[in-house]
């Protein structure tokens, strides 16, 4: 396999801006490299050398593309991962593994548990990645086999790891149990440290499932997919879920909402408060293309009246543009 240069991307992610629209390619480029490698080394994960090293390098590059600017890095995955189906598997753990990265901090999780976690979520469906791939450009239902690869991947996923070189047992663990929903009982911070980290991505997975398009079904937008989760009718279920509120609000850097006026508007950055984030008007209340994306404050003007499936949005977008304004909103919260 192609070895890539970690130095290579720390340059480059040391001195990429917004400033135009080739700076924001390069930057988008960083997450969908980072993306299109952690698919080769799950896919051909029998000839990657040193392939725990491997993981906790790709764990590091995302680290370090969220520390140059969170909200800038949630913008680029979430329109990587609600906009096409391609390469489904890897982006579906890659937005797993930022969202368990987050909800880490948030739940003050120990160090070693939020490895393990992050781990987890990267590698949680290698037993099926060709398997998802194709699923999320197969129309029809899976069939008996599909169903029995789906059933046995986490098991099977925990044994291909062991035997790839991963002794940390709470890694092991959380992808063998991230699917079992026992783990979805008692108290989040009293489990057992496996159950704990299984119920985290266990809700994760099916949240970052929700959002991502498949050829069977558009992608079902942020705030339902939370709202799902959140309203389960079982109380400790919804400790991950307000998590999540918390930690990319309902409506995330990078997807869209309709505003009450009937406008509508892309995400910036998230504001400290869950249902007011910073956006950007991209279509007026007459349906017409905002040429010029311009700042919008929902906490003074009209309301947001609901999230939008990027499906639902057809328009041409200058990102570069939405994320110079985005800068400049930071910039005035520094």
């Amino acid at each position: 396999m192609t070895r890539w240069c970690w130095s290579s991307v720390s340059d480059r992610l040391s001195t990429v801006t917004v400033h135009n629209e080739t700076e924001y390619e390069d930057l988008l480029g960083l997450w969908s490299d980072l993306e299109a490698g952690l698919g080769m080394v799950l896919t051909n994960s029998g000839s990657v050398l040193e392939f725990p090293a491997r993981v906790t390098q790709y764990d590091r590059w995302m680290q370090d593309l969220l520390k140059r600017d969170e909200d800038l890095g949630l913008y680029l995955l979430f329109q990587l991962a609600t906009n096409s189906p391609v390469g489904y598997s890897a982006s579906h753990s890659l937005v797993s593994a930022v969202l368990c990265h987050l909800l880490a901090a948030d739940l003050d999780l120990a160090l070693h548990e939020r490895n393990s976690l992050v781990s987890a979520a990267l590698t949680m469906n290698i037993a099926m990645t060709a398997l998802q791939d194709h699923l999320a450009t197969q129309a029809e239902r899976p069939s008996i086999a599909q169903l029995d690869q789906i059933k046995w991947h986490t098991t099977k996923g925990s044994l291909m790891l062991a035997n790839l070189g991963i002794s940390d047992s709470l890694w092991l663990d959380v992808v063998t149990l991230h699917h079992d929903e026992k783990t979805d009982q008692g108290d989040l911070h009293t489990a057992l440290p496996n159950y704990r980290l299984a119920r985290i991505l266990r809700m994760v997975d099916r949240y970052a499932a929700m959002i991502s398009p498949r050829q069977s079904r558009t992608g079902r937008s942020t705030a339902e997919s939370i709202r799902a989760i959140v309203n389960v009718n079982t109380e400790h279920i919804g400790d991950v879920g307000h998590g999540l509120i918390r930690v990319v609000g309902l409506y995330p850097p990078g997807t869209y909402v309709r505003l009450e006026n009937g406008a509508i508007a892309v995400v910036m950055r998230r504001s400290g408060v869950p249902n007011l984030p910073h956006v950007a008007l991209v279509m007026d209340e007459h349906g017409e293309t905002v040429q010029q994306p311009r700042l919008y404050r929902t906490a003074e003007g009209a309301a947001i009246q609901s999230a939008l499936a990027a499906s639902a949005v057809r328009l041409q977008l200058n990102h570069h543009l939405v994320l110079q304004l985005s800068a400049k909103v930071a910039a005035r919260r520094v």
